[in-house]
């Protein structure tokens, strides 16, 4: 872990010349990105950049072949507890919401802080509801995943991983599955988390969220970082012209 003198100015997640293949496509090219501790940075560009491969790499659910790969203060490599104790800080919200459809609502919940934290079942279950509160469901905590919307589900996802408590929250395309009336409801609670001060890395198409939202964005095209800036400096004056042309195209649709 950082010692109490770097916390505050070290970056909590760092990517340094970061390469990563799928056999002969090389899906990330000498990647540098970093997160400060409590920034909120939006991840953004065409289908098939980097975007996803580049934060499923930061908890080690892609293997990068080069560079390196810190977070807080711990590198990812193939020392497996490594691995665990960076995952156990890093929550994970998927664009398909990955729950047991056998178990009702709490039960997802609860299940790794029974497993993983060993927490005693009384404990795991009130935090379970204080977590669906905070994602604004606490009233479907007794109902099983096929009986809720899309978006419902979506923050069931998101309150399964803050059941964890992270440092940091991962999003890959969370609304993306969704229902156009269900994606206000999920930003709508990312918006929350975020004034929370959680770090959150989002790879989304939401334009609108990552205006109000992201502390910087991150364009990523072709496997690289194309450009990286404070959202207002993004939205206003892009430098890159893939930069212009995917904004142009994504902000008339």
């Amino acid at each position: 872990m950082s010692s109490p003198g770097q916390e505050s100015t070290a970056p909590i997640i760092r990517l340094v010349g970061v390469n990563k293949w799928y056999g002969e496509f090389q899906a990330l090219k000498d990647v540098n990105f970093a997160v400060g501790r409590g920034e909120k940075v939006v991840v953004c560009g065409p289908s098939g950049s980097g975007k996803s491969t580049m934060i499923r790499c930061i908890n080690r659910l892609e293997t990068h072949q080069q560079g390196t790969i810190v977070v807080d203060g711990i590198e990812l490599n193939d020392d497996t507890r490594n691995i665990e104790t960076v995952r156990s800080e890093v929550g994970m919200v998927f664009q398909s919401f990955n729950l047991f459809p056998h178990l009702k609502v709490i039960e997802n919940l609860t299940l790794a802080l029974l497993l993983v934290r060993k927490m005693p079942k009384k404990e795991a279950e009130e935090l379970a509801r204080l977590y669906l509160a905070r994602v604004r469901i606490p009233e479907q905590a007794d109902k099983y995943p096929s009986e809720l919307s899309g978006g419902q589900q979506q923050r069931v996802a998101i309150a399964r991983s803050l059941c964890m408590r992270p440092k940091i929250m991962l999003f890959d395309e969370p609304t993306s599955a969704l229902d156009p009336e269900m994606i206000k409801e999920v930003l709508d609670v990312m918006a929350e988390l975020a004034r929370d001060g959680m770090t959150m890395v989002v790879v989304t198409h939401e334009m609108g969220f990552a205006r109000q939202v992201a502390d910087k964005i991150v364009f990523m095209d072709g496997g690289e970082i194309v450009e990286e800036a404070p959202t207002a400096t993004f939205f206003d004056a892009p430098k890159n012209e893939r930069t212009k042309a995917f904004m142009s195209q994504i902000l008339t649709h």
